[in-house]
């Protein structure tokens, strides 16, 4: 597994994280256990470098993308 993104940290290589991008190019990281759990923002500041949430993605290590809508 890479390690993480200095300028993300943890997130970046979270199973937890969802990236989503604007038109303008800025890329945003939500953390989906925010969705039901009040501990965790929904964006927390980057970058992120402890967290008792964090489990990494062992899948390839590829960030999850939303769609644009």
């Amino acid at each position: 597994m890479t390690s993480p993104d200095p300028h993300v940290g943890l997130c970046a290589t979270c199973l937890h994280v969802r990236r989503a991008g604007n038109k303008r190019g800025s890329v945003f990281y939500r953390c989906a256990r925010a969705e039901h759990d009040p501990r965790f923002s929904r964006y927390p500041r980057l970058p992120v470098v402890s967290c008792i949430g964090y489990e990494p993605d062992l899948d390839s290590g590829a960030l999850r993308k939303e769609d644009d809508r």
